[in-house]
């Protein structure tokens, strides 16, 4: 039927001379009377041709095959994919917010800079840190900032024989290539068989040389480290900083603050924890919170209240490591964030790291017989499973994850993290209830029954989406990136 129909079709194939959309009158000036003749075209670029309705369809039934929040659960493991409410959306895009100009006068943007700061505060209360930087545009751009907040920490002591930085293999993947970025030597240190840090090998790698631990809490096989507190004290008395990666904090939020733990600098998602749209690239947004001792270092400006209620980002700050990105940051995640820290109170909000932790052990306990989890244990925002090959006859994790997409559901993140073989990552997060969860697990479920009669059913799979099986390794090697 898609071929009779042509909806697999690209526009340019869809093409016919003459066809359009709009008619525009003839230009009753010369182009060159405007603009330079190097600037002007100097042959046609071959567009297709379709009408306004063709060219609807076009675009609808592409749409249609793609999988998003709206439509499907995305359990898309350490990327916390929740539902973003469209109320922040519509916030966002106010005239006020969304027409500002970057070189507005302060005085004109009140508003918005006393967002900005009450964003800033509230990040401060969640986190028990000092002070927080909205400037960085991602996850991983936060990472940046934090990594070169602590090196700016570190020359403003003069201490350059600070030149590594330790990451556990349960990091974010980010991790150690931010430190690499930043100019350290990236030590890596192996997990316990808990999949836990070991402290043993942290005490190990930990020396003069040593400027930052990274760790990533909860870690990527969904484990609190319970001995952060110990963790803490060994980096504090090898005369280094703590860093915490809080893309997880989605399981925390409400529960425990950063600072208590002995964490000296964090960076934060609003596109993952805080309910802002997430994927393709961005927007995102990665504020960056540090305790007092460190605080002085992190880029400016910081949005302040001034003593007559107003508000400037023209503070001082002499050991500032300078800017991280134009003018503030992504002011329209920022929006949403505050929005959605203003809607709930604490006590909601640790309901929220609750019900993502209970929704992600329900999914662990759901599958048990059928894809057990790794480290067999109560884990916290996702579970890590693995697949039992001795039940499933060459089925591989990627076959279980494409048959999936024929059952509706976006394929979880798999073969991540790397310490988990034939890895499979889920995050359910708490916005999705329980008919979801087990709609997924039932899913899933029915693949591991067809591995066991029908092996080849699932090794071919998908078998009901727009693209099947490609080579992988061949696109990879030989991408073609153009019509």
């Amino acid at each position: 039927m898609q071929e009779i129909l042509a909806t697999n079709k690209l526009s340019i194939e869809k093409s016919h001379a003459g066809r359009r959309g709009v008619r525009f009158e003839k230009p009753q000036f010369s182009p060159d009377k405007y603009v330079p003749a190097k600037y002007l075209r100097k042959s046609v670029d071959r567009l297709p041709e379709m009408t306004e309705q063709d060219t609807v369809r076009h675009f609808t039934n592409l749409s249609r095959q793609n999988y998003c929040l709206d439509s499907h659960f995305y359990p898309l493991g350490s990327c916390t994919m929740k539902y973003n409410p469209k109320a922040y959306d519509r916030l966002s895009a106010l005239d006020g917010f969304a027409n500002a100009h970057p070189f507005a006068p302060e005085e004109a943007v009140q508003g918005t800079l006393e967002i900005l700061y009450n964003l800033q505060e509230l990040l401060k209360e969640i986190t028990g840190l000092s002070a927080f930087t909205l400037q960085p545009a991602a996850g991983a751009h936060g990472e940046l900032t934090g990594i070169l907040t602590a090196r700016a920490y570190f020359d403003a002591k003069k201490d350059k024989k600070r030149t590594e930085v330790i990451v556990p293999d349960t990091a974010h993947g980010t991790n150690p290539a931010t430190s690499n970025m930043a100019g350290y030597k990236v030590i890596n240190i192996h997990s316990g068989p808990d999949g836990r840090v070991d402290l043993n090998a942290l005490q190990n790698a930990l020396s003069e040389r040593t400027a930052v631990v990274m760790l990533t809490v909860p870690n990527t096989v969904g484990l609190f480290e319970k001995d952060i507190r110990q963790i803490a004290d060994m980096v504090h008395k090898a005369g280094a900083l703590l860093y915490m990666d809080g893309a997880n904090f989605n399981a925390l939020i409400g529960v425990a603050k950063s600072a208590d733990f002995g964490v000296d600098i964090m960076h934060l998602n609003l596109h993952k924890t805080f309910a802002a749209p997430h994927g393709g690239g961005g927007p995102g947004s990665g504020p960056v919170g540090a305790a007092a001792h460190v605080a002085p270092y992190l880029p400016k400006p910081l949005v302040e209240k001034l003593p007559n209620g107003t508000f400037t980002v023209r503070g001082k700050m002499p050991k500032s490591l300078g800017k991280m990105k134009s003018f503030y940051g992504n002011i329209a995640v920022c929006l949403r964030g505050y929005a959605y820290l203003r809607q709930f109170d604490g006590k909601t909000l640790k309901e929220i790291a609750e019900n993502a932790v209970l929704n992600a052990n329900y999914m662990r306990v759901l599958l048990k017989e059928a894809f057990p989890a790794f480290f067999d244990t109560v884990c916290m925002h996702e579970c890590v499973l693995t697949i039992q090959k001795d039940k499933m006859n060459g089925v591989h994790t990627t076959d279980v994850a494409k048959r999936l997409l024929d059952y509706g559901f976006y394929a979880p993140t798999i073969y991540f993290p790397l310490i988990v073989p034939e890895a499979i990552m889920i995050e359910p997060t708490e916005t999705e209830n329980r008919d979801a969860l087990e709609a997924f697990a039932k899913a899933l479920c029915v693949i591991f029954d067809e591995a066991q009669k029908e092996p080849q059913l699932v090794k071919d799979a998908p078998h009901n989406q727009p693209v099947c099986r490609i080579d992988e390794v061949g696109a990879a090697r030989e991408p073609n990136l153009h019509w």
